[in-house]
């Protein structure tokens, strides 16, 4: 048993009989501390917050760890305290997404287009450390490259250079963002060093059109990685301490970084549309002027590349609407028959505030 829990009891023990259903350290110490005031008015409030407590347990006990990330992410929302600090993506990335599913295999390009902004992804080779041949990569998809992209954007933003040091350990980074570290076929580390490998394969082309210039960038997000795989299946696969963005994407990023919120990205992270729903109304909310109507034809081009049926995509596109407005119930944004209707809103409306902090006495 530990001191806390022997504290706990002993306390407890001490506690008249209509208070011995208190459970909470911090509960049982202040009663404590209060028990001569208490002895004359009762200590119903300390049941009631005892009971408070017990059933907030068993609610979110009985959430899926998905549900738990959104509801701590709408507990974030509803509190009133300081922005947090930012991360950032490539807004072009965020508008024309990666793929959602996993491509076929002999699918080698992809090419989205939204608006203004085109994405063209081509796969590519990498050098497998243990026969020294070139093995074809994948394309990327799903939410963890989109992860793995906020987080290299963004330290390079931060540190003001394409070369960014990052954690040496995989594990690190994959615990980093709230996952459990787990091996194996089906294991988180497996998954996510598939998309890193993608990723670090993948030649890019970026396009841009403002008014009557347009802009084509020919890159790759990484100038160099240098990925080491241990043959031993039990051993700490490493991954590299620095990480060279290529110049050309990082000159870009800085002109057309988009802020969002590693924590929003989180609760939605099962699912890489609403992952992309949320990073396209930060970009596209705090530019409207006008209220604005997205037609569901327009929805299904740009979230529905992998839903054909109109009826199906509808429904799919409710589903995930319906995860978005758990976590943001105050959205100006309504969904209905004829589309999404977007009305203008802060810059910071999809930004969670800072958790606050405790500061000692």
């Amino acid at each position: 048993m530990t001191r806390s829990e022997d504290d706990q009891r002993s306390l407890a023990g001490h506690l008249p009989a209509d208070e011995a259903e208190l459970s909470d350290t911090d509960l049982i110490e202040q009663f404590s501390r209060l028990r001569p005031d208490l002895q004359r008015i009762g200590g119903a409030a300390f049941r009631r917050q005892q009971h408070d407590r017990n059933v907030e347990r068993q609610r979110r006990a009985a959430m899926s760890p998905v549900e738990r990330r959104r509801d701590d992410a709408r507990k974030l929302v509803e509190g009133a305290v300081e922005a947090d600090e930012h991360h950032f993506i490539h807004s072009v990335l965020a508008l024309c997404a990666m793929p959602y599913r996993r491509p076929p295999e002999e699918q080698t390009d992809y090419v989205r287009e939204f608006g203004r902004s085109s994405l063209v992804l081509q796969a590519g080779y990498l050098r497998d450390p243990h026969s020294g041949r070139m093995v074809k990569q994948g394309l990327p998809y799903g939410p963890k490259p989109r992860l793995l992209m906020v987080h290299l954007c963004s330290m390079a933003l931060r540190n003001r250079s394409a070369e960014i040091e990052i954690d040496d350990s995989l594990s690190s980074f994959i615990r980093s963002l709230g996952f459990d570290v787990t091996g194996g076929e089906r294991g988180t580390i497996r998954a996510f060093k598939e998309q890193l490998h993608r990723l670090a394969a993948t030649r890019m082309q970026i396009g841009l059109f403002r008014g009557e210039v347009s802009s084509t960038i020919n890159t790759q997000p990484f100038e160099r990685i240098d990925l080491w795989t241990p043959q031993n299946p039990e051993q700490k696969m490493l991954w590299p301490t620095t990480v060279k963005l290529d110049q050309q994407f990082y000159e870009s990023l800085k002109r057309h970084a988009l802020p969002v919120d590693i924590r929003v990205l989180k609760a939605f992270s099962q699912s890489a549309r609403q992952m992309d729903i949320v990073m396209w109304l930060g970009y596209r909310l705090p530019s409207l002027r006008e209220p604005l109507m997205i037609g569901w034809d327009k929805l299904q081009e740009q979230y529905g590349v992998d839903v054909h049926l109109a009826r199906r995509f509808r429904k799919a596109f409710h589903d995930d609407w319906s995860r978005v407005v758990e976590v943001f119930g105050s959205l100006p944004v309504r969904l209905d028959d004829k589309g999404l209707l977007l009305y203008p809103a802060d810059p910071h409306a999809l930004l969670l505030p800072r958790r606050r902090t405790r500061t000692k006495a």
